[in-house]
């Protein structure tokens, strides 16, 4: 079991009880899944792109992504509904636990002028969405290996009812918010 499935079921479950009353521990706010997304507006042009994306993806997820398709055809960037646009993950269970551990401890920390992540970034459920602006942020990225630096956005999907649950949370599972 994972350090940080561990923590929460000794410290953050019974420490979110007593904040919020809690009368069952099916009430308690956990995580649910972490999406991640790798949108590639350049595969239209460059079908490499798709490639190289993929490989990042599976390095960092450990997990081999689903290609993502237009919905629409949008005859300003030449594209027709079913192309090829991005790639995501989803993890769950205890790879979502080895990630998100991976992702507070050592690849926010890597980043230079660390100030948190925002607070703002909640969809009024108490789901997160974090953007990095660049994948090889990750250790198991291999920088000679990359040909594009390319953004990553990383949906972190609680049971939580509000944002005010899912940012506490998130807090007790050592989420680095700024402090503003």
């Amino acid at each position: 079991m994972s350090r940080l499935r561990e923590r929460y079921r000794e410290e953050v479950a019974p420490d979110l009880m007593k904040l919020y009353g809690y009368q069952n521990v099916m009430q308690i706010p956990r995580l649910e899944k972490l999406v991640l997304n790798i949108g590639l507006g350049e595969a239209i042009q460059n079908a490499k792109a798709m490639e190289s994306a993929e490989s990042d993806l599976v390095a960092i997820s450990g997990q081999h992504p689903v290609i993502t398709r237009a919905k629409k055809s949008i005859a300003a960037f030449k594209l027709r509904a079913g192309m090829p646009i991005g790639l995501k993950v989803t993890l769950r269970g205890q790879r979502m636990y080895d990630f998100f551990d991976k992702l507070v401890n050592a690849v926010l920390a890597r980043q230079r002028e660390f100030q948190g992540v925002p607070r703002d970034a909640f969809d009024g459920r108490g789901n997160y969405t974090l953007g990095l602006r660049e994948q090889i942020m990750f250790p198991e990225v291999d920088y000679d290996k990359v040909d594009k630096i390319r953004g990553l956005e990383i949906s972190i999907v609680t049971t939580a009812k509000t944002d005010e649950e899912g940012r506490n949370l998130l807090e007790l599972l050592g989420m680095p918010f700024s402090k503003d």
